[in-house]
């Protein structure tokens, strides 16, 4: 083979999502640590600890061997039941192998960055699991429970049958989680998980389905028993797997679950994923009859196999460097596994010895049955991905029946290195059935991921679930994962908790500059920051406020336009148009350079320059807001800000509104100066301060009107008031606005309003002249635009009609947060109901583009879901491996009956004759006949060779 560089290729199935509960693990990292600290998980329990014993006197007495070791599931009695919506009398009958498997399909979809609701493609799932053996122990509980349950079956007790029944596992997890594609049990014994893996390989290949689950459970009950222990049969002797050594005696049964997410290399690659490996290859037989006896296994078959995987991957033997063996360290089929890799080896081609490592995860958690295969599929994606070969626990010697100095393998006797090198990475893993199912996958390293930038310099990271208690742990587990990785992505973070991540009613976001930023903010988000979704944020209305004059500074919009392409392109359209009818461009005011900065304060509180840089800002922020996703369902806009909202409505074009605007400011800016001022009084207390010179220019809430006339009458009457205790401000602006003294423009701005032919508004919105919805009728007096400058500002009355309404959210887009505040005085508007601004908290947080995503967070909060795609500007984003949901488990258990009464020796062998009646002899010379055969097929392969 040729030793020159391997290109990597997008062919083949990706695994993205990894899933699992083990002996001692409670996920696929603790399981890694396992691996990695060289632990064995597999449990040596005390007599006092044990739920059955296989002892009986007799047994004692004829010298059998009781081992009282088994790889234990901690908490299998635990589920979330209330979070998969099921009755608590509905979770007890349900198999606890369903109910583990359950949970891990939910955790590996999330763990590749999914969620199922919102996934356009179909998900598949293959799936096993071992015999329900609670049903028998646990919910068995009497003769009548047993005539009840088989007398009735299929027609009665519906709910213990299709919990109990290995056929509805798989279908159950397709129910609870939505899925659309196939669903489908798989029961080949030991090699269950891998079949269904291989399986879901090849449905995805046909495009049956465009992501599939697969995987297996195994959890027996009661889990702690001993077992007997016979010479040179299955199970260990003191508990202890030593795969392919020459001190192994058998195997320890556990428990556990495994599950991977699959999906096309070429579409995960595309979609950017975090892909694990790559599945090369794979295939399944079975042995046939060709062998000793059923339960035996077979070097041919199993060599087989392993040859049509390699084919299937189109990959040379020697490009394999690691094999996860089925490895079930009994003295028999351990040298036949061996045998059955070096026939598949070196019938392929592979000429080298010992170049491929060899290791199996069971001498650490012990043989997980339904579950081994996707176990040893899940601790192989891990050494691809974390670049190390864990130690084969246990290795001292090679059995002596193995060659291993003449063969392509080595055993894996301490933790090594397996970096990334000119050809790509390659592994085997087996899993063998009893009865002859054989499966073997061949796993490629994923190629490199294409890093990717952050291009804003703030993120969003929303976190949802089904009760405050979950959020507040789920919080802390986002808090825990930056820290102990500082290297995150905070934008592919974003990412995934956006698309990955179902929506539920408790809800919580921060807005964070970089992983030490978010991990502060999340540590100090409290239980009042948690929002819960009511009824009347189900479907919630946004209503866009457009503010009016006495909000511009210079610079307003200048970080959103330097970052923001949609801003920065609704700013510039803007410019164009207005330069024609101002002689000048207006950015140069709005974003001017360091010399000309005080030129620029004194123009942008120009009326002439105000108005039109007000209106782009709104504008533009509106276009942001927009392209985001957030639509509005009602608009207002105060005095200048209803331009803005005609606009919106498409009432007239940008161009007209914008020569309108240019036009009204110009035409203001040539009347005398004036002054405005804002009183929190209502206007029927300052009935005595209205005259011919001092006008009510705007009702913005019961108790807060604002004042316009002579700027000397105006000064005079703020501190008349003040004396009163009264507080009023003056206002920025530079003219009289919606008073008397806008009366020498009234006629000229109706003629050139005249010019213009409205069209029906495309939104609803509410007028702040006439303080009720906008209809064409109005529209089409060209009279209405001038009294709109002349007249009271109704934004009060606009505000209680569009409140008619359930649901309203308040956005006020703009530079300042004057309406958001004014709109909390209103009655209707309530302390919970949401009232944000867009740019407001600029200053206060030190950046535009953090005012606008804290609010984009807070939007999300109360159910606004924006179009997260156009939010990420079509910039490439990945999808990465974040902390899942925290189930909130309970104890669902149906205790089993009390243990049968010890009875006396005679009747001892009428109720429990297994035991007394094994016969030794025969078990002996089956096992003496199958190495017999197995020395044979050895020393064939090995004359062969030579």
């Amino acid at each position: 083979m040729s030793d020159s560089t391997e290109e990597f290729s997008d062919n083949g199935i990706a695994v993205i999502g990894l899933s699992g509960r083990f002996p001692s693990a409670k996920n696929v990292e603790e399981f890694w640590q396992i691996l990695l600290e060289k632990k064995d998980a597999i449990t040596k329990l005390e007599e006092t600890e044990l739920e059955y014993t296989n002892k009986t006197p007799e047994s004692t007495q004829s010298g059998m061997t009781f081992v009282r070791a088994r790889g234990v599931l901690e908490d299998a009695d635990q589920f979330d039941a209330a979070f998969f919506g099921m009755y608590p009398k509905e979770a007890e009958v349900l198999d606890p192998q369903h109910r583990v498997f359950l949970e891990c399909a939910w955790e590996a979809l999330e763990g590749g960055g999914y969620e199922s609701e919102t996934y356009e493609g179909l998900i598949g799932i293959y799936a096993g699991c071992s015999i329900n053996s609670y049903l028998i122990y646990n919910l068995c509980k009497d003769r009548k429970f047993a005539e009840d349950f088989t007398g009735t079956f299929q027609v009665g007790n519906y709910h213990t049958m299709i919990g109990n029944d290995k056929d509805f596992m798989p279908t159950r997890v397709s129910f609870k989680l939505n899925l659309k594609g196939p669903s489908m049990t798989v029961q080949t014994a030991c090699s269950t998980s891998l079949v269904a893996v291989c399986q879901a390989c090849l449905s995805l290949q046909n495009y049956q389905c465009d992501m599939a689950l697969a995987g297996g459970v195994s959890i027996s009950f009661p889990q702690k028993r001993d077992y007997v222990y016979q010479e040179g049969a299955m199970v260990s002797k003191d508990g202890t797997v030593r795969a392919f050594d020459a001190e192994a005696k058998g195997t320890v049964f556990g428990h556990g679950a495994g599950v991977v997410l699959l999906k096309r290399a070429e579409d995960a690659i595309k979609d950017g994923d975090d892909v694990l490996a790559i599945v090369k290859g794979y295939a399944l037989n079975n042995d046939g009859s060709d062998k000793i006896g059923y339960a035996a296994p077979s070097v041919d078959a199993q060599a087989e196999v392993i040859q049509m995987a390699q084919a299937s991957a189109g990959i040379h033997p020697e490009s394999i460097s690691y094999i996860e063996a089925h490895g079930t360290g009994t003295p028999l089929g351990d040298p036949i596994e061996i045998a059955a890799l070096e026939k598949a080896f070196r019938n392929n081609g592979a000429t080298k010895k010992q170049y491929c490592a060899i290791g199996t995860g069971k001498t650490n958690i012990g043989h997980l049955d339904a579950a081994a295969g996707v176990t040893g599929l899940i601790k192989t994606v891990l050494q691809l991905k974390k670049e190390k070969i864990p130690a084969l626990l246990h290795f001292n010697s090679p059995n002596p029946k193995i060659d291993f100095d003449n063969s392509p393998f080595y055993p894996a006797k301490e933790l090594m290195d397996w970096k990334r090198g000119n050809q790509p990475r390659r592994a085997g893993v087996s899993a063998f059935g009893v009865g002859g199912t054989n499966a073997h996958v061949i796993l490629e390293e994923a190629p490199s991921p294409i890093p990717t930038s952050q291009s804003r310099c703030y993120q969003i990271l929303p976190l949802s679930a089904k009760t405050e208690t979950a959020l507040g742990t789920m919080v802390g587990n986002l808090a825990n994962f930056l820290k102990a990785n500082p290297e995150t992505n905070l934008a592919d973070a974003s990412h995934t908790l956006v698309v990955g991540r179902r929506r539920f009613d408790y809800r919580s976001s921060v807005c964070a500059r970089d992983t030490t930023d978010a991990i502060e903010k999340l540590r100090a988000l409290s239980a009042k920051s948690v929002k819960k979704l009511g009824d009347g944020f189900q479907d919630p209305r946004i209503v866009f406020l457009f503010p009016g004059q006495g909000s511009q500074y210079v610079n307003m919009g200048k970080e959103l336009y330097e970052n923001e392409s949609v801003f920065r392109e609704a700013v510039d359209e803007c410019s164009i148009i207005l330069n024609e009818h101002l002689g000048m461009d207006i950015r140069k005011t709005l974003y001017p350079s360091h010399e000309n900065l005080a030129k620029a304060e004194k123009e942008i509180n120009e009326t002439q320059n105000t108005q039109p840089a007000i209106f782009v800002i709104e504008y533009a922020t509106a276009q942001l807001w927009l392209s985001w996703g957030i639509e509005p369902s009602a608009l207002i806009g105060h005095s200048i800000g209803e331009y803005v909202a005609a606009v919106m409505c498409e009432t007239f074009s940008l161009a007209d509104v914008l020569e309108l605007v240019s036009h009204r400011a110009q035409l203001m800016a040539d009347l005398p100066g004036g002054s405005m001022l804002a009183v929190r009084k209502g206007v029927q207390d300052l009935a005595e301060y209205i005259n011919e010179e001092v006008a009510i220019a705007a009702i913005n809430s019961p108790n807060i009107s604002t004042l316009s006339g002579p700027t000397e009458t105006i000064v005079a009457l703020q501190e008349k008031l003040s004396k009163k205790n009264i507080m009023a401000k003056i206002i920025p602006t530079s003219h009289a606005f919606h008073s008397c003294m806008m009366e020498p423009i009234v006629d000229e701005f109706t003629r050139i309003a005249a010019t213009k032919t409205p069209q029906e508004p495309r939104k609803t919105w509410y007028s702040t002249c006439t303080g009720k919805q906008m209809d064409i009728d109005t529209l089409s007096d060209p009279s209405y635009w001038s009294r709109q400058l002349r007249h009271t500002v109704l934004f009060a009355e606009a505000l209680e009609n569009v409140l008619e309404e359930p649901g309203a959210i308040l956005l006020e887009v703009g530079s300042g947060r004057a309406l958001s505040q004014i709109s909390k005085q209103h009655p209707k508007v309530t302390k919970d109901m949401p009232v944000f601004s867009s740019l407001g908290e600029a200053e206060k947080l030190g950046s535009e583009t953090a005012a606008m995503l804290q609010t984009l967070g807070k939007l999300w909060e109360y159910n606004c879901e924006a179009d997260w795609l156009a939010f990420r500007d079509r910039e490439p984003r990945r999808r990465i491996k974040l902390p899942t949901y925290p189930f909130e488990r309970k104890r669902f258990w149906t205790e089993p009956a009390p243990k049968a009464e010890t009875i006396d020796t005679a009747e001892s062998n009428k109720t429990r004759p297994v035991m007394k009646e094994i016969n030794i002899k025969s078990a002996e010379d089956l096992i003496t006949e199958q190495l017999r055969i197995m020395d044979a097929q050895i020393d064939i392969l090995r004359k062969a060779k030579s």
